[in-house]
């Protein structure tokens, strides 16, 4: 149901409120560039420091901004299933065409709970679903068996990779690869990740560089190899640079350096240490960004 490459776009802040202007134009240089769908209030969106309203609202924008020109996945995954269900009922309600659930984090539940979870949110809100596997961030790992488990589900059409893990997405593809679409959660393993099934990335790397992105995966679907190894090795270093800190601390600070937001983001993340910022520095001039 999806492929390509799907931006997870950021939260731009002005006065430390959502700055609702930029953030359309960065809806509009993601069209241009040839994204493919539009992820609002995920882990690079800064969704964690977003109240209730401010979440709803940046959902909102997205999907008013992208007017069905691209599909939008709406974050609205959380660690209560009771607050994923209403974020999603709201999602669903303002037009989404998918939501993104990630695996719920600090309270570590079972495979079973982590089943039960992401089942309640299906059956409560009849809307796609693209889990997100995270365990870097959440302390919790989705196998492959329960991906599968849920794959028979109508709604649950894609996962989010990011464990790092080739193998445990191969054995995703093995399992259930003709029920659920594999979609790296890792730009630095966009390349293996399609050549093991994968059928996309949602990105980071493509808030700065989305027509590159988007080259790599759409050369890959054409067959041209060449291209497409081409074009992961180009974009290698630049998506190493992005997580020179925590994401999104390195993607916003180049979207600034670039002048497409002002420079901010909230509490607890905090601006890049001097050293690491030359280094980031470096990394876009290389790539002709600044």
């Amino acid at each position: 149901m999806f492929s390509g490459s799907i931006v997870a776009i950021v939260t731009p802040f002005k006065g430390g409120e959502v700055d609702e202007e930029k953030y359309r134009e960065l809806i509009e240089f993601q069209i241009e560039g040839g994204t493919s769908a539009i992820v609002p209030c995920g882990t690079t969106g800064e969704s964690a420091t977003l109240s209730v309203e401010e979440h709803a609202r940046v959902i909102d924008i997205a999907i008013e901004a992208v007017n069905k020109r691209v599909p939008v996945i709406a974050g609205t995954g959380g660690n209560s299933t009771r607050e994923a269900i209403a974020l999603t009922k709201h999602a669903k309600e303002s037009g989404a065409d998918a939501t993104l659930q990630v695996t719920p984090y600090y309270n570590k539940p079972t495979q079973e709970g982590l089943y039960q979870h992401f089942k309640a949110i299906a059956e409560a809100v009849p809307l796609p679903q693209v889990l997100y596997n995270v365990p870097g961030r959440t302390s919790v790992n989705m196998l492959p068996e329960t991906v599968a488990r849920l794959a028979v589900l109508d709604d649950i059409v894609a996962v989010k990779e990011a464990s790092g893990n080739l193998g445990q997405m191969a054995d995703i593809v093995r399992l259930a690869g003709d029920k659920i679409t594999l979609l790296s959660g890792d730009d630095n393993l966009t390349l293996p990740v399609l050549s093991v099934g994968g059928k996309g990335v949602i990105s980071v790397v493509a808030n700065i560089v989305p027509k590159d992105s988007a080259d790599l995966v759409k050369a890959w679907e054409e067959g041209n190899i060449a291209k497409a190894k081409e074009l992961f090795y180009k974009l290698l270093p630049l998506c190493k640079a992005m997580f020179y800190e925590t994401n999104p601390i390195p993607v916003k600070t180049s979207l600034a350096l670039m002048g497409k937001i002002e420079s901010g983001m909230r509490l607890p993340l905090w601006p890049m240490a001097p050293a690491n910022l030359e280094k980031l520095k470096g990394a876009l001039k290389d790539y002709g960004l600044l």
